[in-house]
């Protein structure tokens, strides 16, 4: 049984490490396309931890291991975090937080759209009105970019990466592949970070760009995100799936966007205006009533 303290550090961690990748993030995309900086990220981490990995004496993972991992790394990077680093070249890293911070919303509703799906129960649906009425708050579609509105392509792009971020999730559970976690991992980084610059060798990213370009503060954005935000900080979460509560650990969808909203106002000057601060409570709350909600519906004591 882990102590106190190791179980507080490994919280510590997913709550301030990756509550601030979305600032990391926004300042990389600075001077990087954010699509060839996603893609180089994972797949310098993902080569990086399998190399670890097998040097540690892990099994080189099998075919089906790899088709498996390839459809969820495809959803969950190409798809999630892709549009994530599209979306902070116009939207704030605070804000970006926010609105991916419901995913457990959209969860949720992938869950009962699928084969076999269940009815959320009444608190559930409350809380998913709730958050969704919150993000629509917080982007305020009717107003324009001048006005206090957001950007409504990046909005939109972040709704989307919230979706295919479900998408993958709910398809790593049901996968069957047998690879360890942290192997699962790797593979994920690998495929991931191929499909991304694949995506920035056929949209013409890369046009024009040349690496002598980027900034030594993009630079060191990029490494953070690389080793804190995508070895250490889920080296963290794996562990503690192990050795804590699924519902413990779950909090940091809910703690990591007001991490990421203090980081933004404090590191990168982004406002926080009195709607920002409503909309992130009515977000947050129900993105708590959303994880910490039981299978059966009653939430954890």
């Amino acid at each position: 049984m882990p102590s106190r303290a190791a179980l507080v550090t490994g919280f510590a961690v997913i709550y301030t490490v990756w509550g601030s990748t979305y600032l990391a993030i926004r300042v990389a995309v600075e001077s990087m396309p954010p699509i060839v900086m996603a893609g180089t990220r994972f797949l310098l981490a993902g080569a990086l931890l399998l190399a670890w990995l097998l040097a540690r004496g892990a099994r080189r993972p099998s075919a089906a291991q790899w088709r498996d991992h390839a459809i969820t790394g495809t959803f969950l990077l190409l798809g999630g975090n892709g549009l994530v680093c599209w979306a902070e070249q116009s939207v704030p890293s605070g804000v970006a937080a926010l609105v991916v911070g419901v995913t457990p919303l959209f969860m949720v509703i992938a869950e009962w759209a699928g084969p076999g799906g269940v009815r959320p129960r009444a608190v559930t649906m409350g809380a998913l009105l709730l958050g969704l009425a919150g993000v629509t708050w917080l982007a305020a579609p009717w107003e324009s970019a001048a006005a206090g509105g957001l950007p409504r392509a990046g909005v939109a792009a972040l709704v989307a990466a919230c979706c295919f971020w479900s998408i993958g999730s709910i398809h790593s559970r049901h996968a069957k592949s047998g690879a360890d976690l942290m192997v699962g991992a790797a593979l994920q980084m690998l495929v991931g970070g191929a499909g991304l610059l694949a995506v920035s060798v056929v949209s013409g990213e890369l046009a024009g760009f040349h690496w002598a370009a980027v900034t030594p503060r993009s630079w060191t954005a990029f490494f953070y995100l690389v080793g804190a935000g995508s070895l250490v900080g889920f080296s963290a979460f794996v562990w503690l799936m192990r050795h804590s509560t699924p519902a413990l650990v779950s909090t940091y969808a809910w703690v990591n966007p007001v991490v990421a909203v203090l980081l933004g106002w404090l590191l990168l000057g982004e406002p926080v205006t009195g709607r920002t601060l409503a909309a992130s409570a009515v977000i947050v709350a129900a993105v708590a009533v959303i994880t910490l909600q039981k299978p059966g519906g009653k939430a954890e004591g």
